[in-house]
C-alpha cells in the first residue's frame, strides 16, 4: 500500500470515529453542551452565545450523520460548518449527483435554516489536502493574533487553496482585516465569504 493510499484510510478512520463520538455525546440538550466541548466552553465568549452553540453543534452532528448513512465517501468528501442555523458544505465529492445528494440532505436536517454549498466536484490530491491544513493554520494564526479581530467568532474552511469564511464580524472594518489577512497567504486562489457583519446597536 503506498503512503497516499495509507493516509487516505486513515483519514476515512478518523472520519468515521469522529461521527461516532459526536452521536454518542449529543444524544440531549445535556449532551450537546458537554459534547461540544472547548466550543461551548468558549460559548461566553461568541457573539452569537451558549444557547446557538449548542443548537448549531447539535445540527452540524445531525448532518454527519446523514452524511456517515450516505456512505464513506460523503463523510471524507464533505466538511460541515454550522453557524446560526446555516449550514455550510465544503470539500470534494466525485459526482454532480452526489453534491446534490449532500445539498439535499442538508436541507432535511433537522435545525437547518439555510444550506450554503459551495461543494466542489473532484478528488483533492495529497498535497492539496497538506496545502489546505497548511493555509487554514496560517489563517487562523494571523486572525487570532490581530487584537482588532475577534477571532473565535470566525470558522474556516479551505478546499483546493479557497478559503471559505462564516461567522459574525464585529463591524465591516474587522471583516476586511480578516480579508486582508486570507489575502496575504501563500497559494490562496479564492476567498469566500459567508460571515454576516452584527448589526450597529441603534
Amino acid at each position: 500500500m503506498t503512503d497516499a493510499a495509507s493516509f487516505f484510510n486513515l483519514r476515512k478512520a478518523a472520519a468515521f470515529i469522529a461521527v461516532i463520538l459526536a452521536i454518542g455525546a449529543l444524544g440531549g440538550c445535556a449532551g450537546a453542551l458537554i459534547g461540544g466541548g472547548a466550543a461551548v466552553g468558549t460559548a461566553a465568549y461568541q457573539e452569537r452565545g451558549v444557547q446557538s452553540v449548542a443548537r448549531d453543534i447539535a445540527t452540524a452532528t445531525r448532518m454527519r450523520t446523514k452524511l456517515l448513512d450516505a456512505g464513506e465517501d460523503y463523510v471524507t468528501g464533505v466538511g460541515v460548518e454550522v453557524y446560526e442555523g446555516r449550514i455550510l458544505l465544503t470539500g470534494a465529492l466525485a459526482s454532480e449527483d452526489m453534491r446534490a445528494k449532500a445539498v439535499s440532505l442538508a436541507w432535511k436536517t433537522d435545525g437547518a435554516k439555510d444550506v450554503l454549498n459551495e461543494i466542489q466536484i473532484g478528488n483533492p490530491s495529497l498535497r492539496d489536502l497538506a496545502t489546505d491544513g497548511w493555509i487554514t493554520t496560517q489563517l487562523q494564526s494571523k486572525i487570532t493574533l490581530d487584537k482588532k479581530i475577534l477571532a473565535i467568532n470566525y470558522s474556516i474552511e479551505t478546499v483546493n487553496a479557497t478559503i471559505y469564511l462564516i461567522g459574525i464580524a464585529q463591524h465591516q472594518q474587522e471583516l476586511d482585516r480578516v480579508i486582508a489577512h486570507a489575502k496575504s497567504i501563500n497559494y490562496v486562489n479564492k476567498i469566500i465569504n459567508h460571515v454576516r457583519v452584527k448589526k450597529a446597536a441603534s
